[in-house]
């Protein structure tokens, strides 16, 4: 058996709070060169982009590729920066 976790209220230490560097929704209709890719997704994460595709008129797929390929190019100048 897991040994239990036992939170406490003290203090954290040094916390380094990161940018939000993810895009809303809308953001994420882009048309883009792609390849075919077979990949599992949670149902929770599918119907999210689903509504939000509907909301924006656009296909769910393509907001998840936008999502993908924008957190790439964040790491990418992050590493070479």
């Amino acid at each position: 058996m897991k040994k239990k976790i036992r939170y406490t209220d003290e203090p954290l230490g040094d916390i380094k709070v990161i940018d939000d560097f993810l895009p809303s929704p809308a953001e994420l209709a882009f048309n883009e060169e792609q390849i075919k890719v077979t990949i599992g997704l949670s149902k929770n994460s599918v119907d999210f982009f689903k509504e939000q595709a509907k909301k924006n008129h656009t296909q769910y797929q393509k907001m998840i590729r936008r999502l993908l390929d924008l957190y790439v190019a964040h790491h990418q100048r992050r590493s070479t920066g």
